[in-house]
């Protein structure tokens, strides 16, 4: 398992937070092989922008299997690790989460399942790791796209897959995350928590994560507070991404989340990152308009990814493509 020196650790000292860490059993549920699965996931979006998935469809072996493959690479020395980074823009990063200046207690591996990327930098076995993760990756899609399918129904979009077809094409920029964080138990003390990867929205359509049985993630609720979210290593859980948020004109709200780290257990967290083609355009829908103004100008996901990866994790990244209302 990855360690961090002392020397380390004492950098990390700014980031501690007294946080509370109760877990909340108001998460919503969908078992996407129920009938009332499109109306519980428009639900969960438009209330939590959060929901848990059951009856996914990802075979437990496919989850497992890479999951070992990935702690194989991250128990391996740092130097023999750092040869997979810096992620510009896939490969390792360890405690950087960006090129400006958050940091947090983890250490990834940002991901494509590209033939061009090279996988001979995670590991002896790297073939082994890039068939898994052909695998895993392959059908964690096929559930995002049935998941983007029950959604536009639930909202009684006319075209099934006006979601899914931006996952389906070819030129999607979907991408691939482990997120690895060590256990800290130097640090888990007198109440106090640690930052294992700092609050933030994604910029995507939606992230569909699952992590091993560890507790970490908290996501923020309307009202003001943080929840956390019991661990549960068989299901999925999914974000709405800001760009979800301006496709259906705020109706659904991309969710701030953080994770924080365990004193005593290391957490290894896999998210699917569905992300549409660079050119595509990101505007409300029509269908779901119903005469209302645009609460968004019009923009590409390409000039919106580029101003997301520009700003700090805790920004509010939609500000810049927000309609001012006259006053």
């Amino acid at each position: 398992m990855a360690s961090l020196s002392k020397t380390t650790t004492e950098q990390y000292s700014y980031i501690k937070n007294r946080m509370a860490a109760t877990f909340s059993s108001t998460i919503p549920i969908v078992d996407l092989s129920k009938p009332d699965a499109k109306t519980l996931i428009v639900n969960a979006c438009e209330e939590f922008g959060f929901f848990k998935v059951i009856n996914h469809g990802v075979p437990m072996e496919a989850i497992s299997q890479l999951e070992t493959e990935a702690l194989k690479f991250f128990s391996l020395p740092l130097n023999e690790k750092e040869k997979g980074g810096p992620p510009n823009p896939f490969g390792y990063g360890n405690k950087r989460i960006g090129p400006n200046g958050d940091v947090g207690w983890v250490e990834y591996l940002l991901l494509n399942n590209n033939q061009e990327h090279d996988f001979s930098l995670y590991g002896k076995n790297h073939e082994k790791f890039r068939c898994l993760l052909n695998s895993y990756t392959s059908s964690v899609k096929k559930m995002a796209c049935d998941i983007l399918e029950l959604m536009a129904e639930g909202l009684k979009i006319q075209q099934k897959n006006v979601f899914s077809k931006l996952l389906r094409d070819k030129e999607s920029d979907s991408v691939f995350r482990v997120n690895h964080y060590p256990a800290c138990p130097e640090l888990a003390v007198d109440g106090q928590n640690i930052i294992g990867f700092g609050e933030h929205t994604d910029p995507q359509i939606i992230s569909l994560l699952r992590s091993n049985n560890t507790s970490g993630l908290q996501i923020y609720l309307r009202d003001g507070s943080w929840i956390s979210v019991p661990p549960d290593h068989n299901s999925f859980f999914i974000n709405v991404g800001d760009s979800l948020q301006v496709m259906t004109n705020g109706r659904f709200r991309s969710v701030r989340h953080r994770v924080l780290a365990n004193g005593f257990k290391s957490r290894l967290s896999m998210i699917y990152f569905v992300g549409p083609p660079l050119s595509e355009k990101i505007a409300p829908l029509p269908s779901l308009m119903k005469g209302k103004e645009s609460l968004y100008k019009e923009f590409t996901w390409f000039e919106y990814k580029n101003s997301a990866y520009a700003s700090r994790l805790a920004d509010n990244r939609l500000g810049h493509f927000e309609r001012i209302a006259a006053s």
